[in-house]
């Protein structure tokens, strides 16, 4: 696949502490450029990086309308063909790493379902803890938070997230929100230097190789991982994924247990081997 960044990484301000990744496919009349340039007038330690992920509409237009608008704040990720949002992520996310001073990296839905000024929120609770590896945002039904979802689709939701939670060993409750952050370390780069296993459920796919490279240590799970209930989220209309798409999950879900499992049982076994070396 081809890629080309819309604008070179001289120059980059070493105070851009976090660069958020925002996939998009076919997104000219979702997106809200307005709201994007509000929030950088607003806030000075979040930039943006767009990847236009093949859209054959007038997607990449408007986000070079948006660099050209922001352009030491916005930048913008050209990757032909399609590839699906698991592979935008993640080609956005080692593209934000490789710019210049960035300590905090993450993706964020195009429809800003979740709203950008929750960005920061998570970003200071990152930041003030020294041991989070990564923040999500969590999309719990709480008195004074004005979380909205479509039945169906969060019942669906409850159902899958308990299936990871069991595949896991974690006590997560919504791993498909996109809206996440991950603190820029050597581990991270290394996650992400393989292509992901699944399209629909990548988010699940980080976590289990987190989990993996610390052996299924739940005290690491703990320390590293923290899930932000969020004050607002909104459905919105025009959504790629689809009811029949849970389905998918649930075997690409299998999928990765089975990798899961398997890369766990070869560490152990290396490791024990080298015990035993001794």
């Amino acid at each position: 696949m081809d890629a080309q960044i819309g604008r070179s990484t001289a120059g980059i301000s070493p105070a851009a502490r976090c660069v958020v990744v925002v996939p998009c496919y076919n997104e000219a009349a979702r997106l809200q450029p307005h709201l994007f340039s509000e929030f950088l007038a607003q806030d000075r330690q979040v930039d943006f990086l767009f990847v236009n992920d093949g859209s054959r509409d007038a997607t990449l237009s408007v986000l070079e309308t948006l660099r050209t608008k922001h352009p030491d704040r916005v930048h913008v990720l050209d990757m032909q063909p399609n590839g699906g949002k698991a592979e935008a992520v993640r080609s956005g996310m080692l593209a934000a790493m490789a710019l210049e001073g960035v300590a905090v990296t993450g993706f964020w839905d195009a429809d800003l379902a979740t709203p950008l000024d929750v960005i920061p929120q998570l970003l200071a609770r990152l930041i003030e803890d020294p041991e989070l590896q990564m923040i999500f945002g969590s999309r719990v039904r709480l008195l004074g938070h004005a979380i909205h979802r479509k039945p169906l689709r969060h019942y669906l939701g409850r159902c899958f997230a308990t299936a990871v939670s069991i595949i896991l060993e974690l006590p997560i409750y919504d791993t498909q929100c996109g809206a996440k952050l991950f603190r820029v370390t050597p581990e991270l780069k290394s996650i992400l230097a393989l292509p992901f296993q699944s399209r629909w459920i990548f988010d699940v796919e980080i976590i289990a190789r987190f989990m993996a490279i610390h052996n299924k240590d739940a005290s690491f799970a703990d320390r590293a991982i923290y899930e932000n209930p969020l004050p607002r989220w909104e459905d919105v209309a025009g959504s790629k994924v689809g009811p029949l798409d849970f389905f998918t999950a649930f075997f690409e879900l299998m999928k990765i247990r089975k990798t899961f499992q398997r890369t766990t049982h070869s560490q152990n076994s290396s490791r024990y081997a080298g015990d035993s070396a001794h």
